[in-house]
C-alpha cells in the first residue's frame, strides 16, 4: 500500500506559489491579480487568495499543542464547551422555574442578572440547581456586586459546594465611562476589586472581575480593537491590583473575559486563538505562582450588533456561523442571542432554537469531539498571527497611554470604536458590508412594524425603548445595530399613508434589462417599496404608460448601456413629471443624460442608504 501511494503521488509534482499565480493571472486576462483577489481587511493587513506551506514554516505558534503554554491551541485537552443561557423573567421565582427547566434540555451554563442580592433572593432563585454540575453568572449593577458575593459565597458553602462551583459575577465598573462616558476613579474601583476579591477568596471557581468586550464588538468595532483593547482592560486589573498588593496569581485566576463574536467566521475563530496565546504572555510577565494563572477563561456571545428586525430568520444564519467560530476556537463557554432579539423579549420559541444552536455543534457536528480543528490550518495559523499582531500594536499603544481606565477616562476608547461604527455603517450603506435581507435581497413584502413588541436588549438604543439613535450617547459607545437605518426606512415606509410603487421598464438587449431590472428591484426593496416587474416592452411609450396605468411612483428604465442614450431621453421626455425617472447603471453618456435633466441612477457605486433616504423624503413627504 505504502508503495503504491509515492507512485500516486510521483504522478503529481510540486507546484510553486510562483506557478500558481501564473496560472491564475492568464485565468484572470489581464485582470490585476491584488484588485481582484486580495482581500483588504478592517483589521489593516491584506487577505491572499490561497495560503501554502510556506507561510508558515517560520511561524513559532505551531510549535505547542493543546493544553500547553502559550494556550494558542487551547487551555483545556477536550473541547467540550458549555451551553449558557440567559434567563429572562421578572422574578425570582419564575426565574428559578426557566432554569429549572432549561436545565433539563442541555444547558449546563446560567446567566442571572439580579436586581435585589441577597440571601433570600439567592435561595429562591437557586432552589434546586446543583451548583456541583452547573456553571451560574450573575449579572448586577457594580454596587451590588459586593452584596452579592457575600450571600453567593455564603450560599455556596452553606451548601457544600465551594470546592466545585464554577461562575462569575460581572463586576464591571468599566461600563460606566464606556456607555455613558463618566469618569471612573482607579482608587474607587480598586477598592471595590480588592473588597470582591476578599468576600470570595474561599471560592476558587468564582471570577469576579471582567472583561466585557462583547460591549466593544456590539457597538461595530473592529475584530482587533475588541481583541487589543480586551486585552489592554484584562491588564488594566493586573497592573492596579498587583499594585494594590494583591497576589498576580489571585488577580488572574479571577478574571474572565466576556467577548463577542461576529460573522467573519475565519476571523474571529484565529481572534480567540490569539486572545489566548497574547494574553497568556501578559500575565507571565507578572509572574504568577500559580501555573493556571495565564490560562484565558473566554465565553463568547453571538452579536447583536448585526441583527436584523426583517427578515429575522437571517439572524439565525448568522449566529449559527458565529457559534461554530467561538466553537472551533475552544471557548469555554456560548451563549447564542435568540433571532427575535431586535424587536422582543426572546420567547421560549426563539430561546429554544438558540440552545438547539449549540446542541446541532454537538449533537450533529460533533465539534466538542476534535480539539482546534484549525490548527495547523495555512489561512487560519496565518490569520491568526495577522490579528494578533494588530492587536498587539493597539494593546501597546493604549498601554504606552496610561492603561485601558485612563483610555476609557478620557474618551479615546469610545471614539475610536464610534469611528470604526461609523465606517461599518458607511459600508452597510453602499453594500461593501452585506447584511441579507436588509440591504441585500430584501423580502419586499415584509411588514415588521406590527411584530414589535418591545425593543429590551436590542441594541436599536441602549434604553431598550427606540429603535433608532435617540438615546445614543454621544460621549459614549454607539448603540445602533448595522441594520438601524436601514430599518429606519422601510418603518417609515409601512406608516406612510401610500406605499410608494417601483416601476421596471425593461427594455432592448434582454440579459442587460434582466440584470438591471433584479438590481433595482433589490436596491428599491431595501426601503420597502412595492415592486412591479415587466417581461419588456417595445418601446419606451408603450412602458411609460404601464406604469402610469399602474400607479407607478418611480419608473426605472432597464437597458444596456448603448441603448441608454436613445431610450433615456425619449423616455424621461415622454413620461414629463408624471413620476420620478430613474436609470438603472452608470452608462457612459451620464453626462449627456443629466445635461437634459435625468438625474437620478442606481448602481454598485451609489450609496444605497442615502439614494433611498431622498427617495423617501420626495415621495412620502407629498
Amino acid at each position: 500500500m505504502a508503495e503504491k501511494k509515492e507512485k500516486l503521488f510521483e504522478q503529481f509534482p510540486p507546484i510553486s506559489t510562483a506557478e500558481w499565480k501564473a496560472k491564475v493571472e492568464a485565468d484572470l486576462k489581464g485582470a490585476p491579480f491584488d484588485k481582484k483577489l486580495v482581500w483588504r481587511t478592517n483589521e489593516g493587513f491584506n487577505v491572499q487568495p490561497m495560503y501554502r506551506l510556506e507561510d508558515i514554516e517560520d511561524f513559532a505558534t505551531t510549535n505547542s499543542l493543546p493544553g500547553e503554554f502559550p494556550y494558542l491551541r487551547g487551555t483545556r485537552t477536550d473541547n467540550d464547551w458549555l451551553v449558557r443561557q440567559e434567563i429572562i423573567a421578572e422574578t425570582p421565582e419564575e426565574a428559578n422555574r426557566l432554569a429549572l427547566d432549561v436545565l433539563t434540555k442541555g444547558v449546563n451554563s446560567l446567566g442571572f442578572n439580579v436586581q435585589d442580592p441577597s440571601a433570600e433572593t439567592l435561595k429562591v432563585l437557586l432552589a434546586g440547581i446543583d451548583l456541583k454540575k452547573v456553571e451560574v453568572n450573575f449579572t448586577c449593577c457594580i454596587k451590588k456586586a459586593q452584596p452579592l458575593a457575600e450571600a453567593l459565597v455564603a450560599y455556596v458553602k452553606e451548601n457544600g459546594c465551594a470546592e466545585e462551583f464554577k461562575g462569575s459575577i460581572d463586576f464591571n465598573p468599566f461600563k460606566k465611562p464606556l456607555r455613558k462616558g463618566v469618569n471612573f476613579g482607579e482608587a474607587e474601583l480598586v477598592k471595590m476589586a480588592c473588597d470582591l476579591l476578599d468576600t470570595v477568596k474561599d471560592v476558587r471557581g468564582l471570577r469576579v472581575l471582567s472583561v466585557d468586550s462583547d460591549m466593544l464588538s456590539n457597538a461595530g468595532a473592529f475584530i482587533y480593537q475588541e481583541l487589543g483593547y480586551a486585552l489592554a482592560w484584562g491588564a488594566d486589573w493586573m497592573t492596579m491590583l498587583t499594585e494594590a498588593g494583591r497576589n498576580a496569581s489571585e488577580v488572574a485566576c479571577r478574571i474572565k473575559f466576556n467577548m463577542g463574536v461576529s460573522s467573519n467566521f475565519f476571523m474571529e475563530l484565529a481572534k480567540f486563538r490569539a486572545a489566548r496565546m497574547l494574553w497568556a504572555q501578559i500575565v507571565a510577565q507578572y509572574k504568577p505562582e500559580c501555573g493556571c494563572a495565564p490560562k484565558m477563561v473566554a465565553h463568547a456571545t453571538t452579536s447583536r450588533f448585526n441583527q436584523t428586525l426583517y427578515d429575522a430568520h437571517v439572524n439565525l444564519l448568522r449566529s449559527q456561523t458565529e457559534s461554530m467560530s467561538a466553537a472551533l476556537a475552544g471557548v469555554d463557554s456560548i451563549t447564542v442571542t435568540p433571532f427575535d432579539t431586535p424587536y422582543k423579549t426572546p420567547d421560549e420559541f426563539s430561546e429554544r432554537i438558540a440552545r438547539n444552536q449549540q446542541h446541532l455543534l454537538k449533537e450533529e457536528s460533533h465539534l466538542d469531539k476534535v480539539i482546534d480543528p484549525a490548527g495547523g490550518s495555512y489561512y487560519v495559523e496565518t490569520l491568526t498571527v495577522a490579528i494578533a499582531k494588530e492587536a498587539w500594536k493597539l494593546f501597546l499603544d493604549v498601554e504606552e497611554k496610561g492603561g485601558f481606565l485612563a483610555e476609557c477616562n478620557a474618551g479615546e476608547v469610545q471614539k475610536a470604536v464610534r469611528e470604526s461604527a461609523e465606517k461599518r455603517h458607511t459600508d452597510v450603506a453602499r453594500r461593501k458590508e452585506i447584511l441579507l435581507g436588509t440591504n441585500q435581497y430584501p423580502n419586499v413584502n415584509e411588514m415588521a412594524a406590527e411584530k414589535i413588541v418591545d425593543l429590551k436588549g436590542s441594541l436599536g438604543c441602549s434604553c431598550g425603548k427606540h429603535n433608532g439613535d435617540a438615546c445614543d450617547n454621544a460621549a459614549g459607545l454607539p448603540t445602533k445595530r448595522a441594520a438601524s437605518d436601514f430599518e429606519d426606512l422601510r418603518l417609515a415606509t409601512e406608516a406612510a399613508s401610500k406605499r410608494p410603487k417601483v416601476f421596471m421598464l425593461t427594455i432592448g438587449n434582454l440579459a442587460m434589462r434582466l440584470a438591471r431590472a433584479q438590481f433595482s428591484t433589490n436596491f428599491f426593496g431595501c426601503a420597502g417599496y412595492e415592486i412591479i416587474d415587466n417581461l419588456g416592452f417595445n418601446t419606451v411609450e408603450e412602458g411609460v404608460d404601464a406604469a402610469l396605468a399602474k400607479g407607478a411612483d418611480i419608473v426605472v428604465l432597464c437597458s444596456s448601456d448603448d441603448e441608454y442614450a436613445e431610450y433615456a431621453p425619449a423616455a424621461f421626455k415622454y413620461l414629463n413629471g408624471r413620476a420620478e425617472f430613474v436609470v438603472a447603471g452608470a452608462p457612459a453618456c451620464m453626462e449627456d443624460l443629466k445635461a437634459q435633466g435625468i438625474n437620478d441612477y442606481v448602481h454598485v457605486r451609489c450609496n444605497v442608504l442615502d439614494t433611498l433616504r431622498d427617495f423617501n423624503n420626495r415621495l412620502l413627504n407629498k
